[in-house]
């Protein structure tokens, strides 16, 4: 099911990009990838490569976010009893930390309740809502959900009891265009959300993807203003805030939000704050994924520290992650450090056999071939805690969205994964007779349904899919920066190319395009089972070592003398106190056969 990927290598600008390289006094190919990414004016590549808290939107341009403070400062100073109620991923478990120690600083009495993923599903849960209210609270802020909850903010209102709701997802709007219409949200005390306010543009947030946790930190922000009575926080406050970018950077890389302007900002100091973090609960989690005295990057947090966070949510119950950022001493956050990477070991080999489940029914439903433009697999016994992974895995190998649903006692609980241009939640919105729940944004969304309307859901999502999934969006590719020449790729060249990072979404680690090398050794298969290959290459008297990851099967083409071209990233690679420049190999094409674009 493996397709050949195209390459498609951005516009080469060479003038303009020498001009830039002058200014910024760095590499031409530094500064094409700098236009790459929209960046032509020299002040904006400099505070891009430069990024500084100075960078952040105050936090009165975010709609609704003011009349929340004020709220939430009345509720602190009155000794009210305050509820966070947060979305059991990395980015609610975060932002419902930021917003709990927030609160704490300032004198207030804060508690928090994350629903159980598999006993409640995603966002406000009427029954949950209803005992919280009966058990006192005076005040509830949501965190990362809670923007389609109209049932629920109607029973908060019923009982007399304030609602905040801070989120970023998909709302549900009124007319013939779903979600483009009138947004129809719950009425409650106040709405915060980053893209409220966007038809008129002077009233417009300037980052519409900030994260859920990244609006908890606003509002933490904004609650120190109101509650200091100006426009700066207290010193003890201000100090806190710069250590909570540790946290708002676990949920902005975590939840896939694109790591330019706001974000990059939050991202870029928030992963300086996790190296020095004094939060107990950091210090563990680092401990116990092996990274401790390391400079973390964006990678360490997408993929090592994020998972064992989830992991807690998906085969646990995520309160306990929110403990160990929160009220966990020193014994308790080991435990539960722990614990998490119990979890996410078992959360690893569920996967990977629901994984190979997945592809085999995909297979027998042709979802490979051309009429197939999305996907939905289903079955009894999957664990609903991973299908969101899973899910992820089936769009990297047939790149098509993906619906996976878990299947017990006559429903179905779903998790979508999407490719770029098909908006899932909205094609989930344009199904919702189907369903019995449905919610999201543009990559990510989740569902309930009820057994029988299983094949009703899946014909239906399958036609909105061919009228919305062209054929070129299903062409599987790779977008490179630009060309380079071995001997081009230096150290301090790499060097230059980190400091564009953290990377990620609207950010990625940039891709070289290195034509006509030769391989000059035997390459060497690594790996448990010799995945991977580690080779040579040479061209005009530089040789350079690679590294392909999941391409063990070249080993019997990739003789010495063969010609390619490669598809990399450029990368330092540290070991024994050493460092070397190393190609890490995405793609290669065998010389005689290249398929231009």
């Amino acid at each position: 099911m493996h397709q050949p990927l195209d390459w498609i290598i951005a516009p080469p600008a060479p003038a303009e990009a020498a001009e830039l390289a002058a200014a910024l006094k760095t590499s031409p190919l530094i500064a094409q990838m700098l236009l790459n990414r929209g960046l032509r004016d020299v002040g904006e590549c400099q505070r891009f490569l430069s990024p500084t808290l100075m960078h952040l939107h105050e936090p009165a341009r975010l709609p609704g976010l003011m009349t929340a403070a004020e709220r939430l400062s009345r509720a602190i100073r009155d000794r009210e009893k305050i509820v966070i109620y947060g979305d059991y991923d990395v980015d609610g478990i975060t932002g419902t930390a930021i917003l709990w120690h927030a609160i704490r600083i300032l004198g207030g009495q804060a508690e928090y309740y994350i629903p159980h993923r598999l006993d409640e599903g995603y966002g406000l849960n009427a029954e949950a809502m209803a005992q919280i209210c009966d058990a006192g609270a005076q005040l509830i802020v949501t965190v990362d959900c809670g923007v389609t909850a109209l049932e629920e903010a109607r029973i908060a209102a019923e009982r007399g009891v304030d609602l905040i709701i801070t989120d970023h997802h998909e709302w549900h709007a009124s007319g013939p265009e779903n979600l483009g219409g009138r947004p129809e949200l719950p009425v409650c005390h106040a709405v915060v959300h980053p893209r409220l306010g966007a038809a008129d543009p002077s009233a417009a947030y300037p980052n519409p993807c900030l994260c859920g946790a990244g609006v908890a930190f606003k509002l933490a922000w904004g609650l120190g203003q109101i509650h200091n009575g100006a426009t700066r926080v207290s010193e003890p406050f201000r100090n806190f805030l710069v250590e909570a970018t540790a946290l708002a950077a676990l949920g902005t890389i975590a939840d896939v939000v694109p790591l330019t302007g706001e974000n990059r900002s939050l991202a870029h100091f928030g992963l300086g704050g996790l190296m020095q973090s004094r939060l107990i609960g950091i210090r563990a989690l680092i401990e116990s994924a092996g990274l401790t005295g390391q400079k973390l990057n964006s990678y360490h947090v997408g993929f090592l520290l994020a998972p064992r966070l989830n992991a807690c949510g998906r085969m646990g119950h995520a309160r306990e992650a929110v403990e160990l950022l929160t009220r966990a001493d020193a014994a308790a956050a080991a435990r539960i450090a722990g614990e998490l990477e119990k979890q996410n070991r078992a959360r690893q080999l569920t996967e990977r056999e629901i994984f190979r489940q997945a592809m085999e029914q995909a297979r027998s439903l042709g979802c490979d071939a051309d009429e197939c433009r999305g996907v939905v697999l289903a079955s009894e016994g999957w664990h609903p805690g991973v299908i969101g992974i899973v899910a992820s895995r089936v769009v990297n190998r047939l790149n098509r969205p993906t619906i996976m649903i878990a299947l017990a006692n006559g429903h179905g609980h779903g998790s979508g994964r999407s490719i770029a241009g098909f908006h899932l939640a909205r094609a989930l919105d344009a199904c919702r007779q189907h369903l019995e729940a449905c919610g999201g944004h543009e990559m990510a969304a989740g569902l309930r349904l009820r057994r029988e309307r299983l094949d009703d859901f899946r014909r239906a999502f399958a036609d909105y899919a061919r009228g919305a999934v062209s054929d070129q969006m299903l062409r599987p590719a790779l977008h490179l920066d630009c060309e380079a020449q071995l001997g081009q790729i230096t150290g301090p060249l790499v060097d230059q190319i980190n400091r564009m990072g953290p990377f990620g979404t609207a950010n990625p680690r940039p891709l070289l395009c290195v034509r006509d090398v030769e391989v000059a050794a035997v390459p060497r298969r690594v790996g448990k089972s010799g995945e991977h290959l580690q080779l040579v290459v040479r061209q005009n008297g530089s040789r350079v070592r690679c590294i392909a990851f999941g391409q063990g099967a070249l080993f019997e083409r990739l003789v010495p003398g063969t010609r390619v071209d490669l598809a990399a990233e450029a990368v330092i690679n540290e070991y024994n106190g050493f460092r070397n420049v190393q190609l890490e190999i995405r793609d290669v094409r065998f010389r005689g056969n290249q398929a231009q674009r």
